[in-house]
């Protein structure tokens, strides 16, 4: 890697943690085939991963309020990405469960730095399309329960008259 690379990939690093929610793992000793199934399943998540040199790492987040996670890199570190806040660590939460290989070191959200502990309360919290859905669902609900509410005596009605029309059948 050229001086012109190093400094493209310190730039890049330091967008992503500025941008995204950010996942530090320590990816010793899992085989390339294990790796590509934990991106696979980072992308179906809506994240990425990256494997970052620890040196342009630290150098990226100097200054910044990632900087107190400079001590996590050290070994084979990568790290897992996304916009949406629980994607990157729902995602590598659940690959880590299966995968002793993984571990997970802390990562970063906004100005919120978080240890292996944070990361895993951040994962245990609902999506961004959970949460909408759930905001759907509780707005929606109201105006379904007044449209049962005012078809409801129509249905009711209806069901009389087809009793007395039985009865009088009879």
């Amino acid at each position: 890697m050229d001086r012109t690379q190093k400094a493209e990939m310190v730039e890049w690093i330091g967008g992503v943690f500025d941008a995204n929610t950010v996942v530090v793992v320590a990816n010793g000793g899992l085989s390339v085939s294990e790796f590509e199934s934990l991106r696979g399943e980072l992308r179906e998540a809506g994240a990425s991963m990256k494997i970052v040199k620890n040196r342009l790492a630290k150098i990226a987040i100097s200054g910044k309020t990632a900087e107190k996670l400079s001590d996590l890199f050290q070994g084979p570190t990568a790290i897992a990405f996304s916009e949406d806040p629980v994607a990157a660590a729902k995602a590598v939460k659940k690959f880590a469960k299966d995968n002793e290989k993984l571990k997970i070191l802390g990562g970063a959200m906004g100005e919120e730095i978080m240890d292996e502990k944070g990361v895993e309360a951040l994962a245990a919290m609902p999506s961004r399309d959970e949460l909408i859905a759930s905001i759907v669902a509780t707005i929606t609900a109201p105006a379904a329960n007044i449209a049962s509410a005012i078809g409801a005596p129509a249905s009711n009605i209806a069901g009389i008259l087809e009793t007395l029309e039985n009865r009088e059948a009879a």
